[in-house]
C-alpha cells in the first residue's frame, strides 16, 4: 500500500507532509505506518517504517530528525540530526536544508512552521501540558532567533483528537481556568460532570495570538478515523495493549 501523506497550502512551497498510518510494515494494533520507537513494536520494522517516511522526504534515513518528546515546552535547534532520539525535547528549528524534522503523535497536535522567506522551519508535538507551558510559542520565538520574522511564520497543526472525542474531567476545566479564564471557550459541556475540550481551537487561539502570519488545521481527528490514524485514546478506550505513533514531517 502506497504512503498517505496530507498537505496544506499555508505551508507551501516547503515540502512537509502529515503522514496517516497507511502504508506502513507494521501489523496488528500497530497496523500500518508505526514510526514509534517507544512503541512495542518491532525496532527493524519501526525503521523500515521511518526509512518509507525519509524516502518520501527525499532525505536519507539519518537526515530524519527526532527527539525523545517529554511533553515539555522544551525546543532544539538543529544543524544536524542528531543521532537517535537520546535528547529531551518537543520542538526542533532549523534553517539547514535537507535535514528533515520529525513529530511523533498518536492524539496530540503535530505542528510544522516555516518562514519560507528567511529559510527557517520548525516542528511541534503540542499535547495539552505542552501547548499550555508554551511549546509553541517557544518554537517560534527559536525560529526568529535563526532569522525568521513573526509576521511571516505559517503553522500548521496536523491531525489531532477533536472536541468531540476529547473528555475531561472538571479538575481539567479548573486547571485552565486558573490559567485564564477565557480559557472556558474552548469547553463544551458533556456527560454528567464531564467536558469536551477543543485542543486544536486552543493550539490555533496560542499560535494567533503570538503573532504568526497564518495558522490553520487541517481537520483531521485522530480518535474518529482509526483506518487512517493512531490515537492513544482510542486504545485506552479498546483495551488495547499499546498504540503506535503517527509522524509529521518539515523540511528545506
Amino acid at each position: 500500500m502506497t504512503l498517505e501523506i496530507f498537505t496544506s497550502d499555508t505551508l507551501l512551497p516547503i515540502r512537509h507532509g502529515f503522514f496517516s498510518r497507511r502504508g506502513g510494515a507494521s501489523s496488528g494494533v500497530f497496523e500500518g505506518l508505526n514510526c514509534g520507537y517507544g512503541s512495542s513494536d518491532q525496532t527493524d520494522v519501526v525503521t523500515i517504517n521511518r526509512t518509507r517516511v525519509a524516502e518520501a522526504m527525499g532525505v536519507p534515513l539519518d537526515h530524519l530528525a527526532t527527539v525523545h518528546q517529554v511533553h515539555s515546552a522544551t525546543v532544539v535547534a538543529l544543524d544536524e540530526a542528531p543521532g537517535g532520539e537520546t535528547r529531551q525535547a518537543d520542538a526542533m528549528v532549523t534553517a539547514t536544508p535537507g535535514l528533515t524534522l520529525a513529530i511523533l503523535t498518536a492524539d496530540c497536535q503535530p505542528v510544522l512552521f516555516a518562514d519560507p522567506t528567511a529559510g527557517v522551519i520548525g516542528a511541534a508535538h503540542a499535547g495539552w501540558k505542552g501547548a499550555q507551558t508554551g511549546v509553541l510559542e517557544a518554537t517560534i520565538d527559536a525560529m526568529i532567533n535563526l532569522g525568521a520574522q513573526r509576521q511571516n511564520i505559517s503553522a500548521v497543526i496536523g491531525p489531532s483528537i477533536s472536541q468531540a472525542a476529547y473528555e475531561v474531567g472538571p479538575e481539567f476545566l479548573e486547571n485552565f481556568l486558573a490559567d485564564d479564564p477565557g480559557n472556558g471557550r474552548f469547553f463544551a459541556s458533556g456527560q454528567g460532570d464531564r467536558f469536551q475540550f477543543d485542543l486544536p481551537a486552543y493550539g490555533l487561539d496560542r499560535l494567533r495570538k503570538a503573532g504568526v502570519g497564518s495558522a490553520a488545521w487541517t481537520r483531521h481527528c485522530t480518535y474518529s478515523n482509526p483506518d487512517k490514524f493512531f490515537s492513544y485514546r482510542r486504545s485506552v478506550h479498546a483495551r488495547e495493549a499499546d498504540y503506535g505513533r503517527l509522524v509529521s514531517a518539515i523540511r528545506l
